[in-house]
């Protein structure tokens, strides 16, 4: 059964609402929980589920996303598996970049024509959760169903930013209608309704496919989104589209404001999604660094990555990445440090040592990689002001982040 499903991972756009994050990068490259990108998290989940045919499907700012696959996933000879890369890329019928969801699929079907598997599963790249894929195949084959679609109950404010399903009794979808003003006029399958709760039913962007069904609605649509035009097709024209109905955590990360809660959740005694989980274990690049070196430090509540050196500094409930120096007196509270891909380098001849100084404080902050804070600066809680931007810091929703590989000089107060 497991040999009969391909994967698609969709690599992601532009990420406009993860601005500056996504300055230099696309959204599944992003850093999380110190050591992993976020497009480790749907990796993952496919080798614990058994699913070893993954194809990756990239266009924006995609070189470093490339560099982190090709590093991270290498199956052995014998297994027959693989992790590869299709890029939006020139043919002798088109010459243009993907346009949305289902036009990037549409694009590179030609690679998936002659692939043996009948069923394709497709994912998002930038997506929380933990889910055993095999259980939703299973329930796509004792449904006889053409296509399934994994749900989750949201409230109503997630409700308005994603595509919300209406169901009957035996979980086959009525419809489906994106982003919807408003989810109240929408019912759901009176099987999963929590009484006296307000929980609408929603797509979670994970779709599996019988693949002659998914060749043939490409055929008949030139929509490029499947969830404003390939699923409400579907819908009215077969009748075996199901919901796949989820219990677990699910997390939609696209904005900065639900990065940032999320690299912290983890932070929790009992996080709502625990990488530190030896039955379920979040894969990524093997770097081979030496462990931290923490000198005279007091820490609450954090999680440090390896080959980092702490100095008599103070952290509480914030996350720090590889490699990441932190000088004495320094103070860090409720913030993500992404690292450093490097110790220390050169920029036009210059040496360039990206470390945090001494006597500096951060404060509900998100550090981008390869950042140099002077001495003395000062990063203060933002909550309240207004959204801005410049060369060196953006403010979301009360968050300051430190763009890629800037220098802060001392005294600097933000």
């Amino acid at each position: 059964m497991l040999k009969d499903c391909l994967v698609l991972i969709l690599g992601g756009g532009r990420g406009t609402r993860l601005f500056p994050l996504t300055a230099e990068r696309s959204k599944p490259a992003i850093g999380f929980a110190g050591k992993y990108r976020l497009i480790d998290i749907p990796v993952s989940n496919c080798v614990n589920s058994g699913f070893n045919k993954i194809f990756v499907i990239t266009q924006f700012l995609s070189a470093s996303l490339h560099a982190h696959i090709l590093h991270s996933y290498r199956f052995d000879n014998f297994s027959q598996g693989f992790v590869e890369i299709l890029s939006a890329e020139q043919s002798h019928k088109q010459s243009r970049w993907f346009e949305g969801t289902a036009d990037a699929v549409r694009a590179i079907r030609r690679h998936l024509r002659y692939m043996p598997q009948q069923h394709i599963l497709i994912l998002s790249g930038d997506h929380l959760y933990k889910m055993d894929y095999r259980k939703m195949l299973e329930f796509h084959l004792k449904k006889k169903a053409e296509v399934s679609i994994a749900s989750v109950f949201v409230d109503a404010a997630e409700a308005s930013r994603m595509g919300v399903l209406a169901c009957d009794s035996t979980d086959r979808i009525k419809k489906v209608i994106e982003k919807p003003d408003n989810p109240r006029r929408l019912k759901v399958s009176p099987i999963l309704q929590k009484k006296g709760e307000d929980n609408y039913l929603a797509s979670m962007g994970i779709y599996l496919f019988n693949k002659q069904v998914l060749f043939d609605i490409l055929d008949e649509s030139d929509g490029a989104d499947f969830g404003k035009n390939i699923l409400p097709q579907l819908i009215r024209k077969r009748s075996k589209v199901y919901s796949y109905y989820f219990k677990g955590y699910w997390r939609d990360i696209g904005t900065v404001s639900s990065y940032y809660e999320e690299s912290l959740n983890m932070l929790k005694e009992k996080p709502l999604y625990n990488v530190f989980d030896q039955n379920w274990p979040l894969f990524t690049r093997a770097r081979f660094l030496p462990p931290s070196r923490i000198i005279d430090s007091q820490i609450n509540s954090s999680v440090i990555a390896d080959g980092c050196f702490l100095k008599r500094c103070h952290l509480d409930n914030s996350v720090v990445g590889l490699r990441s120096t932190i000088q004495d007196k320094t103070q860090i509270r409720d913030s993500v440090i992404m690292g450093n891909d490097y110790y220390e380098g050169l920029s036009s001849g210059k040496a360039i040592r990206p470390r945090i100084g001494k006597g500096v404080t951060i404060e509900r902050a998100i550090i981008d990689k390869n950042v140099t804070i002077g001495d003395h600066c000062r990063l203060t809680d933002k909550r309240g002001f207004p959204d801005s931007d410049n060369d060196i810091y953006c403010i979301r929703d009360g968050i300051t982040i430190i763009r890629r590989a800037v220098e802060l000089p001392p005294h600097t107060v933000i």
